[in-house]
């Protein structure tokens, strides 16, 4: 149950808020549902904390002015951009955090509470939202639910998620200019390897490789799978996992013999405390994060493969697959597996160009290393 104090901190919230006058508007979401709202939002819950990724780029000099609820995943998730974001805009702090509707903890009287306009859903969620009948109560509450994807089809979904958003919070151009950035940056890539139509190297996606001891998660031909296919890879996990996310045994990957590895990691001590996880982002420890990454190749499922053998064994920040920044990620695996063709490439501009026009906080570099690094 919602506290006093934070009813109070809401509603002082809402009175201390510029008047905006609202429209009733009819948008249809990424799940294909026509959801009628009023636009411009002024409050509303993200079913994600790491929404705030793409309502960073919408309204970088106060992006949680019309937050008033959240869940709690981006401080465990991804605890090192959400300490500089918290350093930025201390305010975050205050603002109610609740549990998920795919474990079923999410409260209804909660959200009816912090009376939002909105509440922006991940799809993935869409199932569970729907079997709890959480969509259902809080219609009858007149708590509308819009769905957003960057994570189980980001290629397909981030763009029109980024203009859904847009257009909810009245941030149009906004929307526009970053999908009209993420749009030119993706092609300096997709481009070159349409018109050069090179050899595709194998590639090796180890989900959040160390995260467990079990190996080895990956991904099909969804997410970090169509990145290394847009890159100029071919996913060996593509035609054995059916969708988004699935499990590779350790003979099926000494089997495939990829050419290259690529380790998704980030900064799990929330989950995981001490993992072998290679704790790549923003001001990562690199020299660390090497060991780590070297480490994981004693493990089974690397014997006397290729990419081992010749050194292209690679981390990259494991949050480019639930974030608007897909295209730096395809940017970088492109580097790795088609250096020859992308040698005038710069994910590192790339990804400072992305803070400095877009984000309210700034670049610092740590987001990816490879064994073949000088």
């Amino acid at each position: 149950m919602i506290s006093l104090s934070t009813r109070l901190l809401a509603s002082l919230a809402a009175l201390s808020a510029p008047l905006v006058f609202a429209d009733g508007i009819t948008v249809v979401d990424v799940a294909g549902r026509e959801v009628t709202l009023d636009a411009p939002a002024e409050r509303v819950i993200l079913g994600e904390g790491r929404q705030i990724y793409l309502l960073g780029l919408l309204e970088p000099e106060a992006p949680f002015t019309h937050v008033v609820g959240w869940r709690e995943d981006f401080s465990q998730a991804d605890p090192d951009n959400y300490a500089r974001y918290a350093e930025r805009f201390p305010e975050m702090a205050q603002i109610p955090t609740f549990g998920g509707f795919k474990d079923g903890t999410f409260d209804v009287e909660q959200a009816a509470a912090l009376s939002p306009d909105v509440i922006f859903m991940n799809l993935e969620a869409r199932a569970a939202t729907e079997d709890a009948a959480y969509d259902d109560k809080l219609a009858s509450l007149g708590i509308p639910i819009v769905y957003v994807d960057f994570r189980e089809d980001p290629i397909t979904h981030t763009i029109p998620s980024m203009r859904l958003m847009g257009q909810i919070m009245g941030d149009e151009e906004a929307a526009q200019a970053f999908i009209d950035f993420a749009e030119q940056e993706l092609a300096r890539v997709t481009e070159v390897i349409e018109r050069e139509d090179p050899e595709r190297p194998s590639v090796f996606i180890d989900r959040a490789g160390g995260y467990s001891d079990e190996c080895c998660m990956s991904f099909g031909p969804g997410n970090f799978g169509e990145y290394v296919e847009l890159a100029g890879g071919t996913n060996i996990a593509d035609g054995i996992i059916p969708g988004s996310f699935g499990t590779l045994n350790p003979e099926q990957i000494i089997a495939a013999n990829p050419q290259h590895v690529v380790v998704t990691g980030g900064n799990w001590d929330a989950y995981v405390p001490g993992g072998a996880w290679v704790g790549v982002g923003p001001g990562a420890d690199m020299a660390a994060a090497r060991d780590k990454l070297e480490a994981l190749t004693e493990r089974t499922a690397m014997t006397g493969i290729q990419a081992v053998e010749d050194g292209n064994v690679h981390a990259i920040w494991h949050q480019f697959y639930n974030s608007p920044y897909y295209f730096v990620a395809i940017q970088q695996l492109a580097k790795w597996l088609h250096p020859e063709l992308f040698e005038d490439l710069d994910p590192e501009a790339t990804m400072e160009a992305l803070h400095e026009r877009f984000l309210p906080i700034d670049h610092e570099p740590g987001y990816w290393i490879s064994l073949s690094d000088e």
